[in-house]
């Protein structure tokens, strides 16, 4: 399918790495797959939004209740993140223990329906990438046009709505794993410190355990950005050898030991990509919040803002599906998962053919 690429590509593995021209063909053929079917990348702003807005609801409300019930600040309260938002009320409900329990409830809740809905629309968006990175031909090496681009735009109704389906059942059990690793990373980390300042209570001043407790975040930081490295990884495996949860783990295995180096290099570009990104959009919401304060011109700061969130949002999602791109190529550049039943693999053909069809 993409002869003069996968010949690049399919050099010895055990002696072959990428140069840095080869990387920046891997990093565009994402970014022009990511483009080509944009679609996806509506999609999954659309989901990620409505993830946020179930997740805001049982936290406004429950705000409302601590500063009606403790007479807390409303405005102190929604201050941050979802995850700060939540410690902070858990901890004004402290003394209220039918009020935390039903807050823990209403938010478990929020949160099941959101992740389920990242679960399904993820396999849909991965099925489509798969199906446009299987007929892009060599794309990254071409001019970019509207014609060279044409064979990647695989995005279809239907065949979104069978990688949905397909892939379901497997993001789900790879969700509640990337689940529990958040939790335990958690309750490690918060376990750190409340025993680590106990320990070092007499031995250190507080100078001191403010730059542990610095280091310790920053550990756990980029501990939590490596899993999320390889829950993309493990949805990539499975979403293009239709593999269970085990067969993904061994495959990525695989991957990782075999293509090191370059996906360090990629994973480093990437997260330089994302940091860029963040930077740049705060100090967008700095500029756009700087004009509140210019009289009848400050009128203007809503729509700006609800602007900017719709173009961040967008731009993190196309990075995100541009990633999964480039680490897609790389992972079909040769076969690394345990042999399937022939039945599966004809069911598989003659899904990719239909989808050609309908594309």
């Amino acid at each position: 399918m993409l002869p003069a690429y996968n010949q690049e590509l399919t050099a010895e593995p055990s002696a072959f790495s990428l140069s840095p021209v080869s990387l920046k063909l891997l990093l565009k053929r994402g970014a022009l797959l990511a483009a080509a079917n944009w679609p996806a990348v509506a999609i999954q702003f659309v989901a990620e939004t409505t993830f946020q807005v179930l997740l805001a609801v049982p936290l406004v409300g429950a705000a409302i209740l601590v500063a009606v019930l403790v007479g807390a600040d409303l405005g102190d309260l929604l201050q941050g993140g979802a995850r700060d938002i939540a410690l902070r009320i858990a901890g004004a409900l402290a003394s209220e223990p039918t009020a935390l329990v039903s807050f823990g409830v209403a938010f478990g809740i929020a949160l099941t329906a959101g992740s389920v809905l990242m679960f399904l629309v993820k396999g849909g968006t991965l099925d489509v990438l798969l199906a446009a990175h299987e007929s892009a031909g060599d794309i990254e090496r071409q001019p970019i046009t509207i014609e060279t681009i044409a064979p990647a735009v695989c995005f279809t109704l239907p065949r979104f709505i069978r990688g949905c389906t397909r892939l379901f059942r497997s993001y789900a059990v790879l969700g509640l794993a990337l689940t529990v690793a958040h939790a335990v990373s958690g309750v490690a980390y918060l376990a750190f410190l409340i025993y680590g300042y106990r320990a070092v209570a007499g031995l250190l001043d507080v100078l001191g355990w403010t730059v542990i407790a610095a280091v310790a975040a920053t550990a756990v930081i980029v501990w939590i950005t490596l899993v999320n490295c390889v829950y993309l990884l493990m949805q990539i495996a499975m979403a293009a050898d239709n593999l269970g949860f085990a067969d993904a783990c061994r495959a990525v295995g695989r991957f990782i030991r075999a293509e090191f180096r370059a996906l360090t290099r990629m994973f480093l570009i990437i997260l330089g990509l994302v940091v860029g990104a963040t930077l740049v959009s705060a100090l967008a919401w700095s500029g756009v919040g700087l004009i509140a304060f210019v009289p009848l011109v400050g009128l203007a700061v809503i729509p700006l803002q609800i602007a900017a969130l719709i173009v961040r949002g967008l731009a993190f999602e196309y990075i995100g599906l541009a990633a999964a791109g480039a680490y897609l190529t790389l992972y079909r550049r040769e076969p690394r998962t345990v042999a399937r039943p022939r039945a599966v693999m004809v069911q598989s053909l003659g899904s990719s053919g239909t989808g050609s069809a309908a594309g």
